[in-house]
């Protein structure tokens, strides 16, 4: 029975929400992130309370509809769509009323639509087969063994030690801790065995003491049980319409056997009210970044991880053929100019192996292996299959040419095939940091889309996701600036900043993280407070990697440096966020200082020529020559505001103007904005520079004469584009593969809804 005192404390916590989103109320400051948190907390406590929660925030999406007040659309339904998660029993009319109301979004523009159409397939799934995405989430998450749904995911938190402090460490790694604790793999097999039956068999097959008696069972035998139930229902899932009546009678046999375990005197405490199904954390690992080939390292281990089904099992022996050190030989190889030197081929047709795409399918493992471990002069050519899996891997969510257009893209999903291909792991790499940290992400994305270009291994098993959640500490030190430079206005968040101004819900759940957590880290623990109750920060992560789907793709960028020691060899780089460039401090000779008769005001900077393709709204490219006097400048990859969505590159010039007047020559530094994707910057003077690559003191180059920046390009697309050359004398033109492959390397970090516009 409904209480009113529960219901207006409901509506009161949903109307302060809708208030946090306008942001006029500065009393909600120090509470934004709390109270999305604290709503489901209650709901944790007493799940019975679910469908009154749920009830209000449909009258308050419809609301919000009949109005157009769209900004609370996104919120409201998601904050709905996590509570029937946590709630095990729903009215089928609020499943019909948020079923239409879902409908109705599909005439809205992105990303309402696209949203509204993901959240109805959901609803629909889960109105003909009750329980279904509970048991799919649970299974996949905490990676339980069974045939029937062997999805795995898994989060991987990358922290910088270099960034983050050794306390912020332990808090996190101390509530990952907490939270594994109370979610071994028994009791999440107990938890969806206990959902299924109250949703799935009604109110009049209940069991006593039913969590009592699955937990005095033996493991194995739990272990059964849930294989029955996930098969069950699974099953009725893939033919909704024939196969459900066989669910619900598979159910009523495994249901018949407790309740016999039950009446034959298992004697177990009684259960004092109704104590709820609760939904467990992910499974979270912790990892220090300190290797540079560490992310893609753990990617090759999950997917090396036991197999689950018989399809596992073959993919399983295949990436038992190579080991880490082949892989990283190979991929060595592959980054010299040459790709033998001496060659041990006889150079006749019929003694070299059979192509990969002309490898009968009943081709043996053993025959697959010998051909991976060859090591001869020639190069060798990849499956048909991996050279498919990689291009639609590729081209689906990022277009096929992106250098084509300058909106910022939205939505899709990373490294996902057109092709129904199976890929049974999900890997959610989550970093936390500042803008340095991402940096760093983008370097070892583009390492991993240049191994998988050259080598195949991840795209077809393994789906990526990227995650982000900006903190900064009290330590954060830029890179350092000269004198006469532009003025440091170095937020250490552009990027954390540009996403919330996007999307406002991720910057009232993930942005207010940034402060929260290391004073979190610093505060003391309460030993009054039970552990599992209070992990606030583990239970924002494991709801941002839930429902932060949609992805937002950044521009990365490519930069050549040439550096005034001729034998220094030139080097090229990437950076996500930021370039700066200051001018290093000029020695002058002996002999100069006493050629100079009188004193003559010294005019700081040097000259500098920039060549660079202006940013025209018509894509036509228009190339400039500009030469002036400068003390430094930064290049920003990330628009300052919502309204700056165009990919390109904000150069923000500290020029140096000379003028006379009655009082002599005097100078002053003006700041000169040039708008482009591709710019070349030269000293004249040979005098030398700094230059720093996303505000990482620990990515600093010196003695630089020469900076080229340009949109990074995707592996896959510069191999395929190399590899139509050698046999086609149309160099400027892409045909082939090339022509259907991203162009441009796009790194997507995920967001509730991506740009909202």
């Amino acid at each position: 029975m409904e209480s009113p005192e529960v219901e207006s404390d409901f509506l009161r916590s949903v109307h302060a929400l809708l208030r946090e989103l306008d942001g006029h109320h500065p009393a909600f400051q120090s509470e934004r992130g709390m109270l999305r948190w604290t709503l489901h907390k209650k709901i944790d406590r007493n799940p019975s309370n679910g469908a009154l929660l749920i009830k209000i925030l449909v009258k308050e999406l419809e609301r919000a509809e009949r109005c157009n007040y769209r900004q609370y659309i996104i919120p409201l339904l998601h904050t709905l769509m996590y509570t029937l998660l946590k709630t095990s029993c729903v009215p089928d009319d609020l499943y019909e009323r948020v079923y239409d109301f879902c409908k109705k979004l599909l005439t809205l523009p992105k990303p309402y639509c696209t949203i509204g159409l993901d959240y109805a397939q959901q609803l629909k799934l889960e109105r003909t087969i009750p329980g279904v995405l509970y048991q799919r989430m649970v299974s996949a998450e905490q990676s339980l063994k069974n045939d029937s749904f062997p999805y795995q995911e898994k989060v991987f938190m990358f922290v910088d030690p270099y960034l983050l402090s050794e306390a912020v460490c332990r808090a996190l790694v101390a509530e990952i801790k907490a939270a594994q604790k109370s979610q071994c793999a028994t009791s999440c097999m107990v938890y969806v065995i206990e959902r299924a039956f109250p949703v799935l068999l009604k109110e009049h097959h209940r069991i006593r003491n039913l969590h009592a008696i699955l937990k005095a069972m033996p493991p194995d035998v739990t272990e059964h049980c849930f294989q029955q139930v996930v098969a069950a229902i699974e099953h009725a899932g893939r033919d909704m319409n024939a196969e459900y009546s066989q669910c619900i009678e598979e159910l009523e046999k495994i249901h018949s056997t407790l309740q016999s375990t039950s009446e034959k005197g298992v004697e177990q405490p009684a259960a004092e009210g109704s104590p709820g199904i609760p939904l467990p954390n992910p499974n979270i690992s912790f990892h220090l970044w300190t290797d540079e080939d560490q992310l893609w390292k753990e990617l090759v281990l999950f997917i090396r991880s036991p197999s689950q089904s018989c399809e596992q099992d073959s993919l399983s022996e295949e990436l038992d053929s190579f080991e880490f050190q082949d892989v990283m030989t190979d991929y060595e190889c592959c980054e010299q100019s040459r790709f033998s030197i001496l060659s041990t081929d006889s150079g006749i047709e019929r003694d070299l192996p059979m192509p990969c795409d002309e490898v009968p399918p009943s081709c043996s493992a053993e025959t697959e292996r010998s051909r991976l471990q060859r090591k001869g002069c020639m190069k060798k050519r990849g499956s048909t299959l991996d050279s498919i899996a990689f291009l639609q891997s590729s081209s689906n969510g990022q277009g096929s040419k992106s250098a084509g257009k300058l909106q910022r893209k939205s939505g899709g999903s990373i490294m996902e095939p057109m092709a129904p291909m199976k890929r049974l792991h999900t890997a959610r790499v989550l970093v936390l940091g500042d803008d340095r940290v991402l940096g760093r992400l983008a370097q070892a994305y583009y390492s991993l889309r240049k191994r998988e270009s050259r080598r195949t291994i991840l795209t077809p098993r393994l789906k990526v996701q990227f995650y982000y959640v900006p903190i900064v500490e009290e330590q954060f030190i830029s890179c350092p600036t000269e004198e006469y430079a532009l003025p440091d206005q170095t937020e250490p968040c552009e990027l954390g900043a540009y996403l919330g101004r996007a999307d406002p819900w991720y910057e009232s759940n993930i942005n207010t993280l940034c402060h929260m957590i290391p004073k979190l880290a610093t505060m003391p623990s309460s030993p009054s407070k039970t552990a599992v109750s209070d992990l606030f920060i583990v239970d924002v992560i494991a709801y941002y990697v839930r429902l932060g789907l949609h992805p937002i793709f950044f521009q990365v960028y490519a930069v050549k440096l040439l550096f005034s020691n001729a034998a220094v060899e030139p080097v090229e780089d990437i950076f996500l966020i930021e370039l700066s460039a200051t001018l290093e401090e000029c020695n002058p000779s002996k002999d100069n200082l006493l050629m100079k008769k009188k004193p003559v005001m010294e005019v700081p900077g040097a000259d500098f020529t920039f060549v660079y393709k202006k940013v025209l709204l018509s894509n036509r490219e228009k190339e400039e020559t500009v030469s002036l006097r400068s003390t430094g400048l930064v290049m920003k990859a990330i628009p300052s505001n919502q309204t700056e969505d165009l990919v390109r590159l904000n150069v923000n010039v500290a020029e140096v103007i000379k003028t006379s007047n009655l009082a002599g020559r005097s100078y002053s530094v003006v700041t000169n904005k040039i708008e482009t994707r591709h710019i070349n910057i030269k000293s004249t003077e040979q005098r030398s520079f700094t230059v720093c690559l996303d505000k990482d003191s620990r990515r600093v180059y010196k003695n630089v004469i020469s900076v080229e920046v340009f949109p990074c390009l995707e592996p896959s697309y510069c191999l395929q584009k190399t590899r139509t050359r050698r046999n086609s004398f149309q160099e400027e033109e892409d045909v082939g593969l090339a022509k259907y492959l991203p162009k441009s390397l796009l790194l997507p970090i995920n967001t509730f809804a991506g740009i909202i516009q």
